[in-house]
Parts: structure tokens; C-alpha cells; sequence
């Protein structure tokens, strides 16, 4: 489905059970753990979560194994009994069990798919192949009304300069790899995925027909058109200027200046009426990509717009195409070995395109009695510390810190799930149909009822993740944090655990991101959500001083061989991280608990807080993912959000006798206090 021009909304975890009391344990920090064989002076993540490691080898079919996918996986086996439970029962036609347990049923059914092979996608290859140059337009339109989104991106989100209304953006087209990267910076790595995804580029325009030689030459076009839009593309650090992404223009400004699409065409199409002006996220490469236009050849255009549509069916298809996919896009990328069982890939849909139904089951089963209150009172209690910390900020001044109090005061705060469930009557599913063709007609569906939004007001009661979901949010244009239900459980929150367990894990979480309100990006958005500069320009220029030591200690992290880590890329995520911590560490020192030296299970409560805290990022990954995710991923590796966070954190050194000398020490002239 095609994805937003600006992402923002900042979520805990990159990602997507454990027993609530574990060997009978209070819940949160469980000694078999921890590794007592390494030191915590030495290497903290190893000391933290190496039992959990070495209990937890990684299988076949992950490339990063963790506590959040633990926590995930138990979902699924969850959920999995859900539509079980539907599947065996009787359903109504057109209720909502029907549509989850049908779409789940012919996700299950590979033999059927088998037997189609590429029939299901062939008459709309077929459409795209017969088409003339004058068609282009059409052919454009039909697929940004569908699933595609060749040579720009579409999509409706809040203005960021009046978060009250929903715009309409504009984007540079997507690429078949996950950054521009692969393309443009010479490595032997980039060499190898580049030979990769030639391979599977001709395999899978094999499979819809193309002879050997047609399916070469599609895979070189597909490759050097993708190479120029990845030579004009914005850097990932320089996606990171939301200024830089916003950048609206008149409508006839557009068909002026980008006039290789007929936009009249498209917006009709897109039921986008009366548009007078749209936002251009990426101008340069959407400029270049509008000169290049007329210049590719007929054969060219049509393979592109071939891959386009492959791309969004191939993993409703056969199993020639669910293997092609996967041996490029998780074996070759991310170093998995094995494909997930066929039952997580079918929960998958459903979950996804019917995600607040399912979620509502979900709720109703699983959610536990008395999370919600007090998740509300731990709310509550970070948010008192954050204020107390914005009041007393060396740095900042009396007139900007009065803002940030104002905005810190007017958060949003979701928890559990929402207090209105989406309607999906709109979507039919019909076991007479092909999978692709289900999916297919829910994915336009969706995409109407997006593109219906723009113009209208913003529904600040909406969620952007379902409550099955364990992650969390913070949206700057509805300045709100939201915490699924899905994420409430232990090892993050646990009704019955101690004050250390629950402030070390979901309070790090809550901080973290109502510190997201206040990093690189979030810091631009005033208190209602719009784009307002409410800082005085002395603050602006301490608060980059600031964060350029965070951005220096984290370039310093050597993550593989000689591969460093992206301090300027992950800066949002960690600010949020050491803000999370210390504001948590604030709220739980308020506690009972946190005012005494009581031991549980031979660990003081400062002790219990940070193993809690480490916890949650106890995982193995294999190095193909720490390679993709250093270029891919916004967030920190799940070790640096241990070993490179605490050392800014000086309960932390008290907490484990840490002194100058030990590698897990980083002198007081070194670290750095933001939030």
C-alpha cells in the first residue's frame, strides 16, 4: 500500500511471552537474565541480557531476535487463536468476522495460489503492456487510484503549518531498495545486493511473462531508471529538515513546473477536487524525475510501471513470487534464512488491512483489567518530572521554557485502544475471488477513504497504530503519545510488577516519547501541532551544541568491522532514549520504592530499574541486519540504546559502582544533558 511522503509520527521501536512471573519473580527483571560471567563496569548489554541471549538463540526465520519480537510473536499466537475461533464458527456474511476470518482462510490457501501462479495479476499486466505513449497518463492515474506509485508519491496528512487540516503531498517515487544508498556509494556490499536484486528484478518479470532476454533488459531499465531518481534523492539525514519537506505550491504552479503528469487527470481520478495547493516534500528529485520523463522510451516506462504493480501483489501471490521476494528483500538484505510459517504471513493481512477490527477482538480478550489506570497514573508522574526538568534547564531560557511547559501540558495521551473503532463495511472480502483481488479492492478502498480526508478536518481521534501493536507513538501535528495495548505487557508493563520493573521499562517508553515532543524534529511543532519556530534564537543554537556531542558519540560506535553508526541520522530517537531514561528515573524516584535501598532478588531499586531498562533490549541479530539497519533505521541498535545511553546517566554509574577507567565510564566532561 502506498506509504505517506513524510512519516511523522516517531515510534518507540523499529519493530515489531514473557510470563508476568517468571521462576516466581517479581515481573520486569528476571536473574536469569543476566550474565554474571561479564562484568557491568565492562560491557553492560552483555551483562543485562546475556542469559536472555543465550536462551534465546536467534531462528531461522528472524534476522534480529529481541524482547519486543518475543512480546510480538506471543501476540500472534494470540491472535491466531482468535481467528481460529472465527474460522470456526458461523460468521454473518458482510460482519466483521466474516472478513477476518476469510481474508485469513485465503491467505492459508498456497495451494489455490499455487494453481493461479501469475493469473491473478496477468489482465492488469496485460492493460499495462497494450498501452501506447499517449496513454501514460491513464496508466499513471490508474495506478496512484490503485496500488502503485510510479515516478511520484500521493498522499493526505495534516498541514504542518495548520495541523487542523489535512493537505495533500507530494513526493519523489519510492525504490525497489530500501535507501538511496545501495545505488549510489560504492562497497562490496552494495555490490553484492546490486547483483542480488538484478537477479530477483528478472526473475520476477519471468514469472509474468517476460522471455529471458525481455526479463535482462527490464532489469537493467528498472535499475539504471531507479539509480538517476536515487542520484537526485534527499539523504536520510536530509529528510530529517522538515522545513527542508515542506514545500507548498499553487496547483497551477504544478502543472507548470511539473507538467510530464497531467495532474487534472490524476486528481480527478483520486476524487481530489478543488485542489489549489499541494505540498512537494522532495522539489529536486521530483523535478528531475519530471525532465526524465519524456526522454524514456516507451519499453522502458512500461517495465517500470510493471514492477510498480508486481511489487505491491507479489506477496499475495504464488509461492515463486513469495520466494522471490523473500530471498531478496529478507535473506539477501537482512540475512534471514527461513521463511516465516505460512500462518504468520496470512495473520499478517487481515491484521493489517482490517487492523482496528481485529484489534477490538483483541482488547476484548487479552487486554488486562486495571492497565489503563495505571498506565494514567505513570503518565502522569512523567509528566510532572518533565516539567520539572524543562523548569530547571541550565541552558534554556524563562521564555522558552513557558512554551514548552504549555506544550508538555497540552499533550494528547492514548492508551489501550481507541475510544471510537474504525467502520470497514466498505470492504468486502469474497472467497470467490483471488487473494491479490481481496487485497487489491481493500487497498483502494483505503486509499479513497485517505484521499477523502484532504481538505477536511483532522480527526484528532484517530490512531496511527492499532491496539495489537507493540510499539508506541508521538505525533507532532496532533501532539499527542499514544500505547497500544499490545505493548502493556511484560516485559514492558506489568499491573502487578514493582514500581523499578515499570518505570525502568514503560517508563523509559512514556519518556521517551514525550521527549520526541522536544528532539530535532518534534521541537519545530508548537503545542497545537503546527510547524511555529517557539524558540528564542539563543536556546535554538544551545540546543544544537548540545545535541552535536550526542551526534559525535554516536558516530564513534563502531556497530560492524569498520561500519560506524549514523549519530545525525538516529539524533531524534536518541535524544528520546536519554530523555525517556532520565525523566523516568525523576518520576520513579518519587515512588515508595524509589526512596529506599530494599533489595529484590540481591538488586537495590536504582539496580532493578536500569536491568529493567536493559531489558527491553536484550535481542541477537545477525550481521546482514546490523549492516541494513545502520542504514535504514532512525532508531539506534538495541546494544547502543544500553552502553551508549546510560554512560550520559550518573545514577547509573552510582547504580553499578562504574569508575574512571572502566570501559562502561564516560567522563563527566564528556556526556550531555538535553531534557
Amino acid at each position: 500500500m502506498r506509504l505517506k511522503p513524510i512519516l511523522l509520527t516517531f515510534a518507540f521501536s523499529s519493530l515489531l511471552s514473557m510470563s508476568a512471573a517468571e521462576n516466581g519473580k517479581i515481573a520486569g527483571v528476571n536473574p536469569a537474565n543476566i550474565d554474571n560471567s561479564v562484568d557491568p563496569r565492562v560491557d553492560f548489554y552483555d551483562y543485562a541480557c546475556g542469559g536472555w541471549m543465550k536462551a534465546n538463540p536467534i531462528g531461522d526465520e528472524y534476522s534480529r531476535y529481541g524482547s519486543f519480537d518475543a512480546l510480538a510473536e506471543n501476540n500472534k499466537l494470540q491472535l491466531k487463536t482468535l481467528f481460529e475461533e472465527l474460522a470456526q464458527s458461523k460468521q454473518e456474511q458482510g460482519s466483521v468476522g466474516q472478513k477476518v476470518r476469510d481474508l485469513y482462510l485465503l491467505g492459508m490457501d498456497s495451494a489455490r495460489r499455487n494453481r493461479e501462479g501469475a493469473q491473478p495479476v496477468m489482465a492488469d499486466i496485460a492493460k499495462i503492456q497494450n498501452m501506447k505513449l499517449a496513454d501514460l497518463n491513464d496508466i499513471i492515474t490508474w495506478e496512484q487510484s490503485n496500488i502503485g506509485s510510479p515516478f511520484f508519491g500521493c498522499g493526505v496528512e495534516a498541514d504542518l503549518m495548520n495541523s487542523d487540516i489535512n493537505a495533500l503531498y507530494i513526493s519523489q517515487p519510492g525504490l525497489g531498495l530500501p535507501d538511496r544508498d545501495y545505488y549510489i556509494v560504492a562497497s562490496k556490499e552494495n555490490q553484492q545486493i546490486m547483483v542480488a536484486y538484478t537477479n530477483y528484478l528478472e526473475k520476477i518479470f519471468t514469472l509474468v511473462g517476460y522471455n529471458k532476454k525481455a526479463a535482462k533488459k527490464a532489469a537493467k531499465n528498472i535499475i539504471a531508471l531507479e539509480t538517476k531518481i536515487a542520484e537526485w534523492s534527499m539523504s536520510r539525514e536530509e529528510q530529517r529538515d522538515i522545513a527542508k519537506m515542506y514545500n507548498p505550491v499553487p496547483y497551477a504552479q504544478l502543472c507548470e513546473e511539473y507538467n510530464s503528469i497531467d495532474w487534472k487527470s490524476v486528481f480527478n481520478s483520486l476524487n481530489l477536487n478543488n485542489i489549489d495547493t499541494v505540498i512537494i516534500t522532495q522539489p529536486k528529485a521530483l523535478k528531475q524525475v519530471n525532465d526524465l520523463m519524456p526522454k524514456l522510451s516507451l519499453q522502458e516506462v512500461k517495465d517500470y510501471l510493471v514492477f510498480n504493480y508486481i511489487s505491491s501483489a507479489s506477496s499475495y501471490l504464488s509461492n515463486d513470487f513469495t520466494e522471490a521476494n523473500f530471498e531478496m528483500y529478507s535473506k539477501t538484505l537482512q540475512g534471514t534464512k527461513e521463511m516465516q510459517p505460512l500462518w504468520k504471513r496470512a495473520l499478517n493481512v487481515p491484521n493489517g488491512i482490517l487492523g482496528e477490527a481485529v484489534g477490538e477482538l483483541y482488547v476484548a480478550k487479552y487486554f488486562a483489567n486495571g492497565s489503563k489506570e495505571k498506565m494514567l497514573k505513570i503518565v502522569n508522574n512523567l509528566k510532572i518530572a518533565l516539567g520539572e526538568h524543562i523548569a530547571t534547564l541550565p541552558w534554556m531560557s524563562e521564555t522558552t521554557k513557558i512554551n514548552a511547559l504549555v506544550k508538555l501540558n497540552s499533550f494528547t495521551v492514548k492508551i489501550g485502544y481507541p475510544d471510537k473503532w474504525k467502520d470497514y463495511s466498505g470492504i468486502t472480502v469474497d472467497v470467490n475471488k483471488s487473494y491479490w483481488e481481496n487485497v487489491k479492492n481493500a487497498i483502494i478502498f483505503k486509499s479513497k477513504e485517505e484521499y477523502a480526508k484532504c481538505g477536511k478536518q483532522v480527526d484528532r481521534d484517530e490512531w496511527f497504530m492499532t491496539p495489537q501493536t507493540v510499539n508506541a507513538y508521538y505525533n507532532p501535528t496532533t501532539n499527542e503519545i499514544c500505547f497500544p495495548a499490545g505493548i502493556l505487557q511484560p516485559p514492558f508493563f506489568d499491573v502487578n510488577a514493582d514500581d523499578a520493573s515499570n518505570y525502568g521499562a514503560i517508563g523509559v517508553v512514556i519518556g521517551h516519547e514525550m521527549t520526541h515532543g522536544f528532539d530535532d524534529q518534534g521541537r519545530n511543532f508548537d503545542q497545537n501541532g503546527n510547524m511555529k519556530d517557539w524558540w528564542t534564537e539563543e536556546d535554538a543554537n544551545r540546543f544544537k551544541e548540545l545535541t552535536s556531542i550526542l551526534v559525535k558519540q554516536y558516530d564513534s560506535i563502531i556497530v560492524l568491522g569498520d561500519e560506524h553508526a549514523n549519530g545525525k541520522f538516529t539524533l531524534g530517537e536518541n535524544i528520546a532514549d536519554h530523555g525517556g531514561l532520565r525523566v523516568s528515573y525523576t518520576a520513579f524516584k518519587k515512588t515508595q520504592q524509589g526512596r529506599s535501598e530494599e533489595k529484590t532478588d540481591g538488586f537495590t531499586p536504582d539496580q532493578r530499574f536500569f536491568l529493567s531498562y536493559a531489558g527491553v533490549w536484550a535481542g541477537n541479530i545477525r550481521d546482514a541486519e546490523i549492516l541494513r539497519r545502520t542504514k535504514t533505521d532512525p532508531h539506534s541498535l538495541g546494544r547502543w540504546r544500553v552502553n551508549a545511553a546510560l554512560k550520559n546517566i550518573e545514577p547509573f554509574f552510582k547504580a553499578f559502582n562504574i569508575k574512571e577507567g572502566d570501559p562502561m565510564f564516560l567522563a563527566p566532561a564528556e556526556r550531555v544533558t538535553i531534557w
